[in-house]
């Protein structure tokens, strides 16, 4: 179980209709368990998101848009890659956009960014997987 941090200090939440609104955080307080998500490993650098509260698995689209599901399928894969600064990246295992990656990603005012729109190198697709107990 774990708590999902960008570098724009947000957490991810998926509300139990599946959309993804963004809950602002400050890292002094105790993690909200709406925001929690689990990591669950598929295979060898492939992973699976799933809010905790809703049991929502993070999914993306053809286009790059996320949404929440609540059924296990090749749109819930994504690829975890530890980044050179310690941040994880996470690309949709499914989908490209014109060859490219397409990753997970919050803008400054963390709200889901469409996947064709991300680079690796882009801050706002760097997440920090921290424990929660």
């Amino acid at each position: 179980w774990g708590g999902h941090f960008a570098t724009t200090d947000l957490v991810l939440e998926q509300s139990p209709l599946g959309r993804l609104p963004i809950l602002p955080w400050l890292m002094a307080e105790l993690p909200c368990p709406v925001g929690i998500v689990e990591i669950r490993s598929v295979r060898v650098g492939v992973v699976a998101i799933r809010a905790v509260h809703t049991g929502f698995y993070l999914a993306m689209n053809k286009r790059g848009r996320l949404y929440g599901s609540k059924e296990f399928s090749p749109n819930c894969k994504f690829t975890e890659r530890i980044e050179e600064n310690g941040y994880n990246t996470y690309a949709s295992l499914r989908w490209r956009h014109r060859g490219r990656p397409m990753f997970l990603s919050l803008s400054s005012k963390g709200r889901p960014q469409q996947g064709a729109k991300t680079r690796r190198q882009q801050l706002s697709t760097h997440f920090l997987p921290m424990l929660v107990s």
